[in-house]
């Protein structure tokens, strides 16, 4: 049963005399009805990626949205085209997400007029210790031989929450979802270059015997583009599942071999038990909300502190204005990367799993606390590394340390349905291909290296140091945006590690303040300040404003900014759909 102290009610109409003041997103939503679509500015071409329909799913991969999509036309709920997009992506793009690893869920049920937020992220085995990433010596082997393995995995969060949410928001059975992803599995896909590319670079899939044979041909390349490839062990998992629910995966034979592929890994054996796979369970969280120009913005709040982050970048440019300046002009980006800098010093600090850290939410995202922060962006300088601030209700106790990896292995949904639901959920194995562990055809999670490797610095705490039964910090940022009337209008979320927060707070930026049209927004050039170095996306447009930056006091850093952004927004009396070119989504609906 949801209680729904845990969830947020539908925004009233107090928001409308602000809304009508954002002229801009109201002449972008009628330009977009009427099918426009202005040119992208950034790096990357919109490949006719906007398309109009009553029901729309936005997902990584074309299969996934194809068979999403006849959920919808089934008459599915938002809810269980999640489910199968998420069951096919398993099978697709394993090297993103998976029955191994978790997710976080926003969920807006119309009929409630709630916005609920299900938190499905891994939990620390009941054996883990603070040092269990570190050598003898104390020193650290480094990320790429710390994730691979047993030692990494975390009890697995996903099946427990999809199946939480199922019965609260579901309207085919359970079963009928897990059918379009079988037939996939068992008659077979064809290899995508982004997962023939990733099976090339990755060098943890040839340490373990069932993950090399699967990905790799005999020669130890990886499988050819269009190669064919069958997943037998997969299509029987999903059979299991289907008749057995999710609770056979936690309680019975899969839990075991689970556990059993941790504790005698060949490379770095892990803790995880039975144990620590039964007693999962999924929670279900406050979302963080704010209003920016009138609209009201929610994200997933901590163990993620992606939506935290995003309000706040949003909260500090609120004192700016924005929409008076050229989209993504050197003014522009400036102000973004500085406010990104302060987000960054404050979730290193503060954010950890709510269960064992008190987190200042409320205070992290205090109107006069946002004025104090915002009070330190000089519109002209960069400011260098911040410092975190002492928002009210922290405790100042905490040492600031970020040395977790949390890399780039993600992926992201977004659904309207024709009811009024809303879905966006962002879900993740952590590293490319997890810990590289298999088992009954899809992959283990490697999402402990989310904690930060040290537990104590200078005698502080670390907020996010390991814990029994704990959950790492993530940056998972699932977006639902609401209307001055109160009915949602836009899910977004994205794939890209830490940098999710930025890449989801610039694509609100571009809707919200400059009107662009929601694939422009999407497919604009990348830009992120984790409170170091200023970096740009390499080959885009961005580029053009790096001398300028540095006169400014910026350190620039070109990076490739591999986002996924993957969003669905109301145009009209249609939707609207965008998926970011730079990976393989799709957007399918009707």
């Amino acid at each position: 049963m949801i209680n729904a102290a845990m969830a947020v009610s539908r925004p009233k109409t107090k928001h409308v005399a602000c809304l009508v003041l954002s002229g801009s997103l109201w002449t972008w939503m009628a330009f977009a009805a009427e099918g426009g679509a202005p040119e992208s500015s950034g790096g990357h071409m919109p490949q006719g990626l906007v398309r109009e329909g009553q029901e729309l799913i936005a997902v990584a991969n074309p299969h996934a949205a194809n068979l999403g999509a006849a959920i919808l036309r089934a008459g599915g709920s938002a809810l269980d085209a999640a489910i199968t997009a998420q069951l096919v992506l398993n099978l697709v793009e394993p090297q993103s997400s998976g029955l191994g690893g978790g997710a976080f869920l926003l969920y807006f049920d119309s009929a409630s007029g709630e916005l609920t937020s299900y938190d499905g992220r891994e939990t620390a085995p009941a054996s883990a210790k603070p040092n269990m990433f570190l050598e003898p010596d104390g020193a650290s082997p480094g990320y790429l031989a710390a994730l691979v393995g047993g030692n990494s995995v975390g009890t697995p969060g996903l099946l427990r929450m999809l199946a939480l949410a199922h019965g609260a928001h579901g309207r085919l059975s359970w079963a009928e979802l897990f059918v379009p992803a079988i037939d996939l599995a068992e008659n077979g896909f064809a290899i995508s270059p982004r997962l023939h590319a990733l099976a090339g670079k990755v060098p943890t899939l040839t340490q373990f015997n069932m993950t090399a044979e699967y990905f790799l041909a005999s020669d130890g390349r990886p499988k050819a583009v269009g190669t064919k490839l069958v997943n037998g062990a997969f299509a029987q998992t999903l059979r299991e599942l289907a008749a057995g629910g999710a609770e056979l995966f936690y309680l019975g034979p899969i839990a075991r071999e689970i556990a059993e592929t941790v504790t005698f890994a060949t490379v770095n054996p892990g803790g995880l038990t039975v144990s620590d796979i039964a007693n999962y369970r999924p929670s279900i969280r406050p979302p963080v909300c704010a209003d920016y120009r009138g609209f009201l913005v929610c994200g997933m709040g901590p163990p993620s502190s992606g939506g935290i982050a995003v309000l706040q970048i949003l909260g500090l440019l609120a004192h700016f204005d924005m929409g008076s300046m050229t989209p993504w002009s050197v003014d522009a980006a400036h102000l973004f990367l500085e406010a990104s800098r302060l987000a960054f010093a404050d979730r290193a600090r503060y954010v950890a799993d709510p269960d064992f850290v008190s987190v200042p939410v409320k205070g992290l995202l205090d109107g006069i606390y946002l004025d104090q922060r915002a009070a330190l962006i000089n519109p002209m300088i960069a400011n260098g590394a911040a410092t975190p601030g002492l928002p009210p209700g922290a405790q100042a106790s905490f040492f600031a340390d970020d040395d977790s990896a949390e890399l780039l292995s993600t992926t992201h949904i977004s659904i309207f349905d024709r009811y009024g639901n809303v879905a966006s959920m962002t879900s993740s194995i952590e590293f490319a291909f997890g810990s590289a562990l298999m088992v009954r055809g899809f992959l283990l999670n490697n999402q402990l290296t989310d904690f930060s490797f040290t537990s104590v610095r200078d005698g502080f705490p670390v907020a996010n140091r390991v814990e029994p039964g704990k959950r790492p910090r993530s940056s998972m940022a699932p977006t639902v945006v609401f209307d001055g009337s109160g009915h949602p209008l836009l899910a977004i979320g994205s794939p890209g590690g830490s940098r999710i927060i930025c890449y989801v707070a610039k694509a609100l930026i571009g809707v919200i303040d400059w009107g662009l049209d929601l694939d422009q927004a999407v497919t604009h050039a990348n830009l992120c300040n984790r409170n170091g170095p200023s970096e740009l996306e390499a080959g885009s447009s961005m580029l053009d404003l790096g001398a300028s930056l540095e006169e400014r006091g910026h350190e620039v850093v070109i990076r490739e900014m591999n986002s996924g952004l993957h969003a669905v927004m109301v145009a009209g009396d249609s939707l609207v759909g965008a998926a970011d070119p730079r990976r393989e989504g799709a957007v399918r609906g009707r």
